[in-house]
């Protein structure tokens, strides 16, 4: 189509055009017959400026604070294998926590890696394991960032240790929102996403969710698993979670969970039915006044953009580097430390690799666009009849 990264979608009654610079909607006289944006067309979205990528303004620092978990979840890429006793304790990535003194080399990282790009403000990201396992480290490590122009802050982590207070803590240096993930409705979710003790975390996630709102201004993104396990209960879940959570608190997105060789596998293919279920799910959601994120053209990651890590950088607990999160604590796929920087090109090239790449697919890569493309091209026909685009 002429630009990196844009997409054109046909929706029910008009086509869709995703690029760098926003979503516009396209009359079908604009598009020729084989899906192409007609010159005129194309020189007009230019003009508005779809095609332009807004330069980055902020370092994107992803940090591991603690590489354990309290959960026992099968599908995690970050174990290294299955339970062989069926039981919830999956061996793991080797055990590390963030310390005080990690975090002095992490920062002075960043600073070299911000002041080499030209940037001058920073973003957060806590990760784990279960970054929560080490709540000092977190705090330590965002009340610290402040010195360096800390502009943003979020985390993913599963919210069973997330109390009222700790939340409070953190929300004053600056977290903004969680990533809590969902693995279906709670018998399901039950099943899946167990600890390590062992025992279900359903009840307990949605009660610190309920508190933590309750006590603080931080907002929520709703991770929905799906599988073969547990896609028939998912509507299910939507309905509880409405009745539970606060939606306009929430965004909610559903993904595939994919299979990253650690013995589990997902036999749910992306079908016309799966297909027509994401639509409903997303439909479902919008309807209860939750938000969907609004898909977006292909651009790529600021952390693993290129193999140089211009604009962000993963840092395990340790202080090694990883191109990815997906790499991060692996052994054999480090890319350098903070201390010394990351590897000359000829030694990290190989270990150098982008969101997704370690997941294996059991369908054709059109197969997979295709799928994307419907569903995304749903959702944003349901985003414009309820003015929300």
């Amino acid at each position: 189509m002429g630009h990196v990264g844009e997409r054109l979608l046909r929706g029910r009654d008009t086509w869709w055009l995703l690029g760098p610079g926003g979503v516009a909607r396209v009359g079908h006289r604009q598009v020729t017959d084989t899906g192409e944006l007609r010159p005129s067309a194309h020189r007009l979205l230019d003009e508005r400026g779809l095609f332009r990528s807004t330069p980055e303004r902020v370092y994107s620092l992803t940090v591991l604070t603690s590489t354990d978990c309290n959960l026992g979840c099968g599908y995690c890429f970050q174990n290294t294998g299955q339970d062989s006793s069926g039981g919830s304790r999956p061996p793991r990535i080797k055990r590390a926590r963030l310390t005080s003194a990690t975090i002095t080399s992490i920062l002075g990282f960043a600073d070299r890696q911000m002041a080499s790009a030209g940037l001058h403000k920073l973003g957060v990201l806590l990760f784990g394991g279960e970054p929560l396992l080490n709540p000092r480290g977190c705090v330590e490590l965002l009340s610290r960032a402040a010195d360096h122009n800390l502009v943003s802050a979020w985390m993913i982590s599963n919210a069973t240790l997330l109390t009222p207070p700790l939340a409070h803590e953190l929300t004053a240096l600056g977290l903004r929102s969680v990533q809590v993930t969902f693995d279906g409705d709670r018998d399901d979710h039950d099943r899946i996403r167990v600890r390590r003790s062992p025992g279900g975390t359903f009840d307990t996630i949605v009660r610190n969710i309920v508190q933590v709102t309750a006590a603080t201004e931080l907002r929520w993104m709703l991770r929905v698993n799906v599988s073969h396990h547990n896609y028939q209960g998912i509507d299910a879940l939507l309905e509880r979670l409405a009745g539970s959570v606060d939606p306009q608190r929430c965004s909610i997105y559903f993904a595939r969970v994919g299979d990253v060789g650690v013995g589990y596998a997902n036999e749910l293919l992306h079908s016309g039915e799966l297909r027509a279920r994401f639509t409903r799910w997303h439909r479902t959601a919008l309807e209860h006044g939750f938000t969907v994120p609004r898909p977006r053209a292909d651009l790529p990651c600021v952390t693993c953009e290129s193999g140089e890590g211009r604009h962000g950088a993963v840092v395990n607990a340790d202080g090694t580097l990883a191109s990815c999160w997906e790499t991060a604590g692996q052994p054999g796929w480090e890319v350098g430390t903070v201390d010394e920087g990351y590897l000359p090109v000829d030694r990290r090239a190989k270990r150098w690799i982008s969101c997704g790449d370690m997941y294996r697919h059991h369908e054709s890569a059109q197969a997979l666009a295709d799928f994307r493309d419907a569903v995304d091209a749903a959702l944003l026909d349901d985003l414009h009849e309820k003015g929300l685009l």
